[in-house]
């Protein structure tokens, strides 16, 4: 009888987001072949996050490895939401864990980007520096897990976009193999036609996503006889982004009548207003743009911006979707609102992206990394 080998994932903390989705998929492609074990801060309810990213891990022997007492879980989420030393520990004390234990596992894997996992291991990166430059910047973090950035290095790294496999590879001189995010939404198909002739921008409501520019952009849209709705949706930033949720509400109160906030909405609701959406809206530059996917995957036409990660969601292709600022996004807007011949090509050529996304195939990639893993003695990257 064969000894299944064992895996554990490091994902340290469970606050929402693509992200997090990429874990717990990581997890689902390989439930079936090895013994999991998931090293994250506080205790998680695997019933409540298989119901959202549509996994199902509850009964199937992932053991979860959590470094914060239960009675201390609801301080230690206000920590990280509020302070940066809180986010910092957050990130480094199931790093801790996880090294210490780590000769019961035959491969660590990080779903947070790239860290020293104790050993070689493999990395799935959504944006350089996440962890390891916080130890570079201050070294007494470094102390927490006893981390070393070098030993990244090490690693197989897997990164979420073309263009940040190439940052990977300008900032740390190694090759970093694409694996797109999957992309977990069940859609209620709405014919073109009964769609809302409005644009969804979803994020975190902070001053980096800048959601207010979207409010910008499509008033100067409605100026040039555009009658479009926009709905924003996402989260707050803790107490450090209180000034510019206080401006964005503010922003929104004086465009009430074609501006709608939905602040903290349930991913559920979350999927049902983006179905009735035509169209989507993204300012900031991603690494990839899970929200931009979303978008994508539910029927809606997303104008974004022309460098990030987002192009290869959206298609280089698709230039008429891509801007560069303020005045280019009203002008591309326009023109694709005002032509129905061009909506139509833009709605065909978007479904057919569909599959780069899909559960299957990220799935399919993730069992294939680690069996090349496995299959040889002494992995070293280019």
């Amino acid at each position: 009888m064969t000894t299944r080998k064992r895996i554990a994932l490091y994902y340290p903390n469970f606050a929402g987001g693509g992200a997090e989705a990429v874990g717990l998929w990581i997890l689902e492609a390989l439930k079936d072949d090895y013994d999991l074990s998931l090293f994250t801060l506080t205790p998680v309810d695997l019933a409540k996050l298989d119901r959202m990213y549509g996994t199902q891990l509850m009964g199937v022997g992932v053991k979860v490895q959590s470094v914060c007492p239960p009675p201390l879980t609801g301080i230690a989420k206000v920590a990280i939401a509020n302070s940066a030393v809180g986010r910092y520990i957050s990130l480094h004390w199931p790093l801790r864990r996880l090294k210490a234990e780590h000769a019961d596992y035959d491969l660590a894997i990080s779903g947070y980007n790239a860290a020293d996992l104790g050993a070689p291991g493999i990395q799935y990166v959504h944006w350089v520096g996440v962890v390891d430059n916080i130890v570079r910047k201050q070294p007494i973090y470094g102390r927490i897990a006893d981390f070393d950035p070098a030993r990244l290095l090490e690693n197989w790294s897997l990164a979420n976009s073309q263009f940040v496999a190439e940052r990977f590879h300008k900032d740390y001189g190694k090759t970093a193999r694409v694996v797109y995010p999957p992309v977990v939404m069940d859609v209620q198909d709405i014919p073109w036609e009964a769609k809302d002739d409005a644009f969804i921008c979803s994020g975190r409501l902070v001053k980096a996503k800048s959601p207010h520019k979207a409010i910008q952009i499509l008033s100067r849209v409605r100026q040039q006889g555009y009658d479009v709705k926009l709905h924003l949706t996402g989260g707050g930033g803790g107490t450090y982004a209180w000034q510019y949720g206080r401006f964005l509400r503010q922003m929104v109160a004086r465009n009430a009548d074609w501006v709608t906030l939905h602040e903290n909405l349930n991913y559920r609701d979350y999927v049902k207003l983006l179905a009735t959406c035509r169209y989507g809206i993204h300012h900031k530059p991603e690494p990839f743009g899970i929200s931009i996917a979303e978008m994508v995957k539910a029927g809606a036409i997303p104008f974004v911006r022309s460098r990030g990660g987002q192009v290869e969601i959206v298609g280089i292709e698709n230039e008429a979707l891509f801007f560069d600022g303020i005045d280019q996004a009203v002008e591309k807007i326009v023109a694709v609102l005002g032509d129905r011949q061009r909506l139509d090509d833009l709605r065909t050529q978007l479904t057919a992206r569909n599959q780069l996304f899909s559960t299957e195939r990220f799935m399919t990639e993730i069992r294939q990394a680690v069996a090349e893993f496995f299959a040889t003695p002494a992995p070293v990257q280019a």
